[in-house]
């Protein structure tokens, strides 16, 4: 969709929040991108140095000086070394509706005359397209764009897509939570975003947050409707003697201010063919809601029936008003109305008078964008998980959801589908082959349960095939040319593959003949190349107990059991040692304990040879005598 109806509302180079924290929700975050260090503008409101960003370069608009804030002067931009797609992504972000706003200026910053061609999406949604050359005053001063989104995880994403090789450019990005039921219109989904395409405040000029000391609750400014009037000649401006009640109320808090001024047809009474009418820009393939916003200032009316007018959209009637009549004097008066099937890139709205002259506070119009359909939640995390194994490259700009929005190519090297019901997308392929990664496969591609064909062929990947590897979905697998090591996962086996190339990696183990059997039923298995895989026709027989895995059961359990004998038998022998040790404590060592018996014994057989002899003298009556002295 084009940029135009928003740059018609946000052309001047001023814009901040007063707000530093919207009523009644305390969540709110506004970056300047590019900006080095954090700063407070004169509205008091905190804006981030640069954070939250998947890539780019950051610069500063060619004349700095003609910007009045700091945020407005610097930009992050995105060439394509860092990718198609990049991204912002805010984390921990409490669920809930959003009210975003950017803003895009470009001021030649790179030298090149040529303000580039992107998309910008928001949770997987595209929302903005810009295209070369841009209206020359949003090139200049940059152009402010808003919406409302829900988030319904902790993330927040605004992505970038470029066209052809255009960088494209950020300059502020803010995020401010607001009432979930604010602008819920019946038959409208809450998940839709609502693109502004035109907020004014009748009568007055242009105001709130950034642009003036009028506060609006939601961080909303309002433009002048001055420029939105064909039919300036025959309009005026009034404004209320007191305070309007019934204002800034929930869901949609809107300000006291805008109940404050209107526009009013002069000398309107019904009869002389007379209108106030609105045109505003429209992208005509979309759907709009319009709020109108009412409130009877004029104290000359003080009764029902005394101003009437006839609301018509295209030149369908779609209401008679009487804002006196349904809400009395001096009090707000607010309904929507939903515009299909158009046809033009005008919309128009008219007030025909029926009695009296038609008056306005405010209109708002916003576009219906349907949100796109999200990659599964399993697969996104699968996705994430691979492009930290893999060492996936910035160049190939795997940033923010990896199939959303549907209108851009996925993530470079992913192909991505819809599930049966249409209720989600989901990964189909990838194919990265010879992109020179060197990391290796995470377990999470498990998660990856539609995947049908994997190419990661050529490149230094490395570690064990993980067993989640096998899907039943998928058929194309082709790992050659990298450094896997470890033995074929018994999935890959359960799989139904059609094609496998292994070749020239440095597997080992026996191959599954469920998995080689793949070439004998029509389909193409590759080997080569890997000296350890073994027990397949082409390949080398396995050693004895060689099982697919490496050593089978068997080989283990003989080992084991190998082991244990030699294990027994040595115990057998320690505890032999030990007994022995423990009987000859008090002698000494083995051979000097031979030595000790030794002559213990040569001792003995000299005492009985001695007393022989004395029993033979005895014998022959020698008698010796023993001298006491």
């Amino acid at each position: 969709m084009s940029p135009l109806p928003l740059l018609l509302f946000f052309l001047l180079p001023v814009l901040c929040l007063s707000l530093s924290i919207p009523y009644p929700y305390n969540f709110s975050i506004h970056i300047d991108c590019g900006g080095l260090t954090n700063s407070t503008d004169v509205f008091n409101t905190t804006w981030l140095s640069d954070r939250y960003y998947t890539g780019g370069a950051t610069a500063v608009v060619s004349e700095p000086l003609l910007f009045t804030h700091q945020q407005e002067k610097t930009l992050r931009f995105f060439p394509i070394s860092s990718g198609k797609k990049n991204c912002y992504s805010i984390k921990d972000v409490p669920p809930g509706k959003y009210f975003l706003r950017t803003f895009t200026v470009y001021d030649n910053y790179d030298g090149k005359s040529h303000s580039p061609s992107f998309d910008v999406a928001v949770e997987g949604t595209l929302v903005f397209s810009w295209r070369s050359p841009w209206v020359a005053s949003a090139s200049r001063s940059g152009a402010y764009s808003d919406l409302f989104v829900t988030i319904s995880d902790s993330d927040a994403d605004v992505c970038f897509y470029s066209i052809a090789t255009d960088s494209p450019v950020i300059g502020s990005l803010e995020l401010l939570q607001v009432d979930p039921d604010a602008y819920n219109v019946e038959n409208v989904h809450n998940s839709s975003i609502l693109v502004n395409y035109g907020r004014i405040s009748s009568g007055s000029g242009q105001w709130g947050p950034g642009f003036s000391n009028d506060t609006d609750r939601f961080g909303r400014s309002w433009q002048s409707d001055y420029a939105l009037l064909p039919r300036v000649g025959k309009i005026k401006a009034i404004s209320a003697i007191k305070d309007v009640v019934n204002v800034d109320k929930e869901p949609n808090f809107f300000p006291q201010k805008l109940y404050q001024t209107a526009t009013i047809l002069v000398g309107g009474n019904g009869n002389n063919g007379d209108y106030l009418e609105y045109e505003l820009p429209v992208d005509a393939k979309l759907d709009y809601v319009l709020w109108f916003h009412f409130a009877e200032i004029d104290v000359s009316v003080t009764k029902a029936g005394q101003r009437v007018f006839d609301m018509f959209v295209n030149d369908v009637n779609i209401s008679r008003v009487d804002i006196y009549k349904s809400v009395g004097s001096f009090a707000a008066y607010d309904w929507s109305y939903v515009v299909n099937n158009l046809s033009s890139t005008l919309l128009s709205v008219r007030l025909v008078p029926v009695v009296g002259s038609p008056t306005i506070c405010g209109l708002e119009n916003y576009a219906i964008v349907p949100a796109d359909l999200l990659t599964l939640p399993d697969q996104v995390i699968a996705m994430q998980a691979l492009k930290e194994s893999l060492r996936v490259p910035d160049r190939m700009g795997w940033n923010g959801d990896p199939c959303a929005p549907t209108t851009w190519d996925a993530w470079e090297g992913v192909t991505c589908h819809t599930t049966k019901d249409e209720s989600a997308l989901v990964v189909s392929q990838i194919d990265l082959g010879s992109q020179g990664l060197k990391g290796y496969i995470s377990d999470q591609i498990s998660l990856l349960s539609n995947l049908v064909s994997l190419n990661l062929s050529t490149n230094s990947l490395g570690g064990n095939l993980p067993s989640g590897l096998g899907q039943k979905s998928l058929v194309k697998l082709d790992l050659s040319g990298n450094k896997f090591t470890g033995f074929i996962p018994d999935s890959l086996s359960s799989s139904n593959l059609q094609l496998v190339l292994l070749n020239d990696n440095q597997l080992d183990g026996r191959v599954p003949e469920e998995l080689y059997s793949i070439g004998v039923h029509g389909g193409a298995i590759d080997l080569s190349g890997n000296k350890g895989l073994c027990g397949v026709p082409s390949l080398p027989d396995c050693p004895l107990f060689w099982g697919k895995d490496g050593l089978s059961t068997g080989g283990k359990v003989a080992i084991g059991l190998s082991s244990l004998f030699v294990f027994c038998v040595l115990l057998f022998v320690i505890l032999i040692c030990i007994k022995r040790r423990h009987n000859d404590y008090d002698f000494a060592l083995p051979h000097e304990l031979m030595s000790s018996a030794a002559k213990r014994n040569r001792y003995q057989r000299q005492k009985s040879l001695m007393a022989l002899e004395m029993e033979s003298q005895h014998a022959k009556g020698f008698i010796p005598t023993y001298n006491s002295n």
